[in-house]
Order: structure tokens, then sequence, then C-alpha cells
């Protein structure tokens, strides 16, 4: 992909104005999880939890990117009121304002916020948030990615015996549920284990400094993944989804992963039936 010389001469300055929405948010969301009850918490669907502060945020993150980028459209989780059509527009910011909602009202310390912006298709800058642990992960384009400003790779460990692999469980759609728990029994007895931390956005971050070695999920939005998706490439990671296919950020599925990426993706092809 060839970037306009005017957008990659500005990602680094969007990418730090970025950050410092997102650490106002991150502030208002560890102020407001003290004093949370699940009790004000909302249904959109069957267990697919909302709160004020879901709102709240996807509200401040909007209105900081709309002054950053104007030009560009939004495709965000909660439908944020005068966010424009995100199939008209070429730069597209992709918003998840509290990524792992069931953990933030459950007070589980496991929940970020994920802002990624899309030139073509392609997401070309990455900022996730780990909020209750003061983490800040960040790409652009070209840069390589960060953590709190420390250079991080993939891991590289080439083995799947080797692996530590992080997924997440289908809460709402569960027509496919057979074939990924073979996944899941058949990786089990292949890898170190298998994690859920309730963040797609997380588990992408973790595969991005080697915490992780593989992620992989279904049923999951693009404003899951978008930031994630710069993070882990930059990072010097591959991101496909299940048919090793470049459609991971809208095809739902993604296999995000370091050297072992190849295995992984034979792994789960052999059982996705």
């Amino acid at each position: 992909m060839t970037l306009p010389e005017s957008l990659r001469r500005e990602l680094p300055g969007i990418c730090q104005s970025v950050k410092e929405v997102v650490a106002r948010v991150a502030l208002f969301q560890k102020e407001e999880n003290l004093k949370f009850s699940r009790h004000s918490a909302e249904y959109k669907g069957l267990n697919n939890l909302v709160s004020y502060v879901d709102k709240e945020s996807e509200a401040m993150l909007v209105d900081a990117c709309r002054r950053i980028l104007p030009e560009a459209g939004f495709l965000t989780e909660e439908e944020t009121t005068g966010t424009r059509d995100a199939e008209t527009s070429e730069l597209l910011w992709i918003i998840d304002p509290l990524d792992g909602t069931t953990n933030f009202i459950h007070k589980v310390p496991m929940f970020s916020i994920s802002v990624g912006l899309v030139y073509k298709g392609t997401p070309v800058l990455g900022v996730i948030c780990h909020v209750p642990d003061d983490q800040m992960f960040e790409a652009w384009y070209g840069n390589g990615a960060y953590c709190n400003g420390e250079r991080i790779r993939t891991g590289s460990t080439p083995v799947l015996s080797k692996s530590l692999l992080a997924t997440g469980f289908p809460y709402f759609d569960f027509e496919k549920i057979d074939a990924y728990l073979r996944i899941i029994h058949d990786l089990m007895q292949r890898s170190h284990g298998l994690r859920r931390m309730g963040s797609a956005a997380i588990d992408l971050a973790y595969v991005a400094c080697g915490i992780f070695e593989g992620f992989f999920e279904f049923n999951l939005s693009p404003w899951d993944v978008a930031a994630g998706i710069c993070i882990v490439r930059e990072a010097g990671g591959t991101v496909t989804d299940f048919e090793g296919n470049d459609n991971a950020l809208f095809g739902r599925q993604i296999v995000a992963a370091g050297p072992v990426h190849p295995e992984l993706l034979a792994a789960i092809q052999g059982q996705w039936k």
C-alpha cells in the first residue's frame, strides 16, 4: 500500500493527539470503575452489555478525533450521534470506547480503549490503552510498534508446542460453536495453553509485545481489531482471517501471531469445517 505523502507526514502528530485524548478517557474510566454499580448496565442483545461509561467515553473520543482529522469518517461500536457514514470515507476512524465491558462491569481489571485509523480499508494507525495497567500501545504505518514509549516486537517462538495463545469465546452467535470447540480442544493439547482475557484489543496488544505467541477469534467486529491489526503488523507479526486472507478487519475472523502464524493457521483450518 502507498500512503499519500501528506498523510504519512501527519501520522506522528495524529498519533500523539490520539494518545492524549485516550489518556483522558482512561482516567475517566478508572474513576468511574471505582464507583460503578453493575445495576447501571444495559443490554444491547444477548449477553451484550453496555454502560453509560461506554457511551460517554465514545462521545469524548469521537469529538476529539473529529477535531484531529475533520475529513475522516467514523465507525464506532456505540454509534455516537453525528458520526459519518463509514462507506463514503477514504479515511476512517474505527473506535471501541471500552473493549471488555463485561469485565468492567464485573470489576475484572482487563478492559481497554481502542482507536484505529484506516486508509482505504487498511489500518494505518492504532492506539490501545490497557486502562487498569496504564499501558499505552501505539503504532503507525512504517514506524514500528511501542508500549509506553518502548519498542515492542512479537515473540520469536516459531512452533505451537512452545506457544502461549489467546482466544475469545462466542457470547451471542453459537452457530459455529462445535467447530470452535474442536479448535480449542486441539490447541490445548498442542501448546502451552490458551488464555481468554475478555478484550480482543488487549489480546492483540499482547501478541505485539510477545506475551502471547498468537491470538485467534471469530465473530469480532471492526472496532475490536482495527487498532490491534496495525500494532501487531508494525511489531513484525502477521494478521489474516481463518482462510489466510487479508480480511481480518471486516471478515469477523482473525489470526494474529508472530512466527508461529503458519502452524497456528493450519491447525485452525484443520478443524474449521
